[in-house]
């Protein structure tokens, strides 16, 4: 069974074609509001065969080790970090008290391995979206972790299953927690490197950014990772912030799941489509500026409720 669970569903399989749809969903709904046709459901999955057919060329002074281990790395940590969130259930497939953090670690990987593929590709554009990745990171991550932590404060547990069950008890407390999702989805735009934080991968100013040499299987797989990472922060950021019918019976909880998720891949959608690319300094002083600050108000504001509470 540990076997099914990685490999076929919640695992590889699943997540596969979860990502690729809602890479869908967001080019499709994005190009609309664009007034454009946008692609059809089956492009995301053509462009996937289509690249993985084609011939990797691994640059003659690249690091080969590094440079073909990057992708797959960055696809097993998203897997792996999908396994502690809980989707149909209150209860995910693995759960330990501390499993978010472990959770949040597991997602920062993919940046990683953005900025060490890109660095060992030797390129110039890859170096400069390789170093660009890695400021963002430093930016946006920050606050992310202090906005899906501050509910954990108030449930007064590490766990994302025992968040879960809390929220599930207390659908109430969803309001007190607002703010921070506000600040997550935005932080989650920054690490999906979406527009307007598309600053690493900027095709007008470093051709492909970190991906500039990747080509073939490698591009393919940096690209499902990129996708599925979105499927897994959302799930993220609905299991924390919107545990709604979690209690429900399996079938009614999963189909509520996939509704949540294209929720929060239609917000994230819409978000980029009205804002323009920022600088990187730009940036970076936002989330320092505006994002750190209200996932401090969100600190806050939780520890006064939690106490009113305990009265």
């Amino acid at each position: 069974m540990s076997i099914f669970y990685i490999l076929v569903f919640p695992g590889i399989i699943f997540l596969g074609v979860a990502g690729l749809l809602a890479e869908y969903v967001d080019r499709k709904l994005y190009a609309r509001l664009q007034n454009r046709m946008g692609p059809p459901w089956f492009q995301p999955f053509a462009d996937f065969i289509k690249l993985s057919a084609k011939e990797a060329v691994v640059p003659e002074r690249a690091s080969s080790t590094m440079f073909r281990l990057m992708p797959v790395l960055a696809a097993v940590s998203v897997v792996t970090a999908f396994l502690y969130v809980p989707m149909w259930r209150t209860q995910a497939l693995y759960s330990f008290n501390g499993d978010i953090i472990v959770v949040l670690y597991l997602l920062t990987i993919p940046t990683l391995t953005f900025f060490l593929g890109g660095w060992y590709s030797t390129s110039l554009y890859s170096m400069i979206g390789a170093v660009r990745a890695l400021t963002q990171l430093f930016a946006y991550e920050v606050p992310l972790f202090m906005a899906v932590l501050s509910p954990a404060l108030l449930a007064d547990t590490w766990s994302l299953s025992e968040i879960a069950q809390f929220y599930t008890a207390h659908p109430a407390y969803f309001v007190v927690n607002l703010l921070g999702f506000v600040v997550a989805l935005v932080a989650l735009l920054g690490k999906l490197e979406k527009v307007p934080f598309d600053i690493p991968e900027a095709e007008t100013e470093i051709v492909g950014g970190s991906f500039t040499e990747y080509s073939g299987r490698y591009l393919a797989l940096f690209r499902m990772a990129v996708d599925i990472e979105m499927v897994v922060g959302a799930s993220l950021l609905a299991a924390v912030f919107l545990p709604l019918g979690l209690g429900l019976n399996p079938y009614a909880g999963f189909l509520l799941y996939l509704v949540k998720v294209l929720f929060v891949v239609v917000l994230l959608t819409v978000m980029r489509t009205v804002v323009a690319r920022l600088r990187i300094d730009q940036m970076v002083a936002f989330c320092w500026r505006w994002l750190v600050p209200m996932a401090l108000a969100q600190i806050v504001i939780v520890l006064i409720v939690k106490g009113l509470v305990a009265r």
